[in-house]
């Protein structure tokens, strides 16, 4: 395999016409180059150079070769610069997973602002919807870092991002809408309006309901998880969802539970992240999962409430 060395060397003499200059250039020594120059002369079976009077001019061969050694040297010298971007989390490709139902709220806005801050990373993104899926997006190392709810199979690498709360949603005048506290009990034998096998959020749901032993209706399942409140908005059932999954404008009830439901967000490697991965997991923890202000304020004068009726 020729050296990168050797193809330097080719060029240098070359550009300088001269085996004594190229050495200088190169800061070696005349016999050093010398035998670079043989050696690849060797491995392509031709004369490359030839030496006269005037300096040392390119055969055919030599030329043809230069052509290609400049284009080598180029390709690494690019390859360096890549790696050292990609080190210094200034450039590079990131590949990342996502939950479905974490891409609008929490990944897009934090990728906008890559964009126009780190214009130089490439940035792919997957989504998911089951921890199978993440896994296998892994081992075919096809992602660098996943964006999914806790919790997560070893030996995978856990970075914590932040703790989503977890809400009901339902019609307005639906009665546990007008009531103080709402308790997972509550739910017990309401319809229901849950997700398919492929959302693993209900499977995570139907896991969380038996071991507090309550046994909701459910109704209808969606596997897409911003369709569910807005099904339970129209009357099909109530809504168990993520508070990602809630748009603004809503038009029904968002409540909080009693006491306050949340899951996990984290990061998943599949080792230590490197400086580009671990940037865009600083940038994720900042942001955090971002609320609309109507669903906000749903969610405060239902809390003020409840706080108001367990005040002494």
């Amino acid at each position: 395999m020729t050296s990168l060395r050797a193809l330097e060397c080719l060029v240098a003499v070359a550009d300088c016409g001269s085996i004594t200059q190229a050495a200088h250039m190169l800061h070696s020594s005349q016999p050093a180059v010398s035998h670079q120059i043989a050696s690849l002369e060797a491995e392509t079976r031709a004369v490359l150079l030839r030496r006269g009077a005037r300096g040392v001019t390119l055969t055919p061969a030599g030329r043809a070769a230069v052509a290609d050694a400049r284009r080598a040297l180029e390709a690494a010298e690019s390859a360096v610069r890549s790696a050292r971007a990609a080190g210094q989390a200034a450039g590079g490709i990131l590949r990342l997973a996502c939950a479905q139902s974490l891409t609008v709220a929490l990944l897009a806005p934090v990728i906008r602002q890559w964009r126009s801050r780190h214009p130089d990373v490439t940035i792919t993104l997957h989504e998911a919807a089951t921890v199978d899926e993440f896994v296998g997006l892994f081992d075919s190392d096809k992602i660098d870092v996943a964006i999914m709810p806790a919790p997560v199979p070893e030996p995978l690498v856990v970075t914590s991002i932040a703790d989503e709360e977890i809400v009901l949603t339902t019609t307005a005048n639906h009665p546990l809408a007008q009531q103080v506290g709402v308790r997972l009990q509550d739910l017990d034998g309401l319809p229901l309006v849950n997700f398919t096998p492929e959302n693993g959020l209900g499977t995570w749901l139907d896991q969380s309901f038996a071991r507090e032993g309550i046994h909701p209706k459910t109704v209808m399942r969606t596997s897409v998880t911003t369709t569910a409140p807005h099904l339970a908005a129209a009357g099909m059932g109530v809504a168990t969802t993520p508070v990602s999954a809630v748009s603004a404008g809503f038009p029904g009830a968002v409540r909080s539970f009693s006491p306050r439901w949340f899951r996990k967000l984290v990061a998943v490697t599949s080792g230590p992240p490197d400086p580009l991965v671990a940037r865009f997991i600083g940038g994720l923890r900042r942001h955090g999962v971002r609320v609309p202000r109507s669903v906000r304020t749903q969610l405060a004068e239902d809390q003020i409430a409840s706080a108001q009726t367990t005040t002494p």
